[in-house]
C-alpha cells in the first residue's frame, strides 16, 4: 500500500523507470489508467507505457508540452489539451473501449469531451508496463528525451470503464472495486535512479 508515497525521478535518464510487476490476463477490450504526476518539465515526456512483444506502443499516457496529453492504442493516439498549470500536481484519467473506440479523459476529476480511437481493436495481454520511460521495445529501447523528470503516484489500471465518480474516487484513492493494479497493492520494481519517497 503505497498511499501516502510518491515515486521521485530526480533527473533525466536514458534507463531510470519503475516496472510494474503485474499484467492482465486477458487481453484488454477495454481499460482505464489513471494517475498522478507533478513536473516542471516543459519537454515531451512519456508517464505510462504499456508494451508487448508485437506491440511497443499498445497503451502510452504521453505528454507533449505541458498544455497537451496524448494517449495512444495500438500505436495512433488522441490528444487532449489542458490548461497549463504552474508547480502544480495533475491528476489524469484515461478510459477506452474497443467497442465504439471512445476514449474518455479526465484532468482534476473533470471529464473532457470524449474522442475516439482504433474501435475494433483488442489490446494483448503479456505486457511490460512503466512508469517513466517510453519503450521502443518490449522492456526497453528508452530515449532519455522522453524521460520523466518529477514525481509520480496514485497509479490504477483497470479492464474496465470509468465514471466520473470513480475518477474522483481515484483521485483520493479510495476506488470502490480492485482494479488489475492500483496505489493501495502496487506490485512494482525499481530499475535505476527512482525513489520512493512520504
Amino acid at each position: 500500500d503505497l498511499v501516502h508515497n510518491v515515486f521521485v525521478f530526480p533527473q533525466k535518464t536514458k534507463d531510470s523507470h519503475v516496472l510494474v510487476m503485474a499484467k492482465p490476463e486477458q487481453p484488454l477490450q477495454n481499460f482505464t489508467v489513471c494517475l498522478r504526476s507533478y513536473t516542471d518539465l516543459t519537454r515531451p515526456h512519456s508517464l505510462f507505457s504499456y508494451a508487448t512483444k508485437a506491440q511497443d506502443n499498445e497503451i502510452i499516457l504521453f505528454k507533449p508540452k505541458p498544455s497537451e496529453y496524448q494517449l495512444y492504442v495500438g500505436r495512433r493516439a488522441v490528444s487532449f489539451r489542458v490548461p497549463r498549470s504552474v508547480a502544480a500536481s495533475e491528476h489524469v484519467c484515461a478510459s477506452w473501449e474497443s467497442s465504439t473506440g471512445i476514449v474518455g479523459f479526465w484532468f482534476n476529476g473533470k471529464p473532457w469531451p470524449r474522442k475516439g480511437l482504433q474501435r475494433g481493436y483488442t489490446v494483448g495481454a503479456e505486457a511490460a508496463i512503466l512508469l517513466g520511460q517510453e519503450q521502443d521495445a518490449f522492456g526497453g529501447g528508452f530515449n532519455a528525451q522522453q524521460s520523466f523528470v518529477g514525481e509520480i503516484s496514485s497509479v490504477y489500471m483497470w479492464d474496465t470503464g470509468i465514471s466520473t465518480t470513480g475518477v474522483r474516487a481515484a483521485m483520493y484513492n479510495t476506488p470502490d472495486k480492485a482494479p488489475i493494479f492500483g496505489w493501495r497493492n502496487f506490485p512494482y520494481k525499481i530499475v535505476g535512479e527512482v525513489y520512493l519517497k512520504p
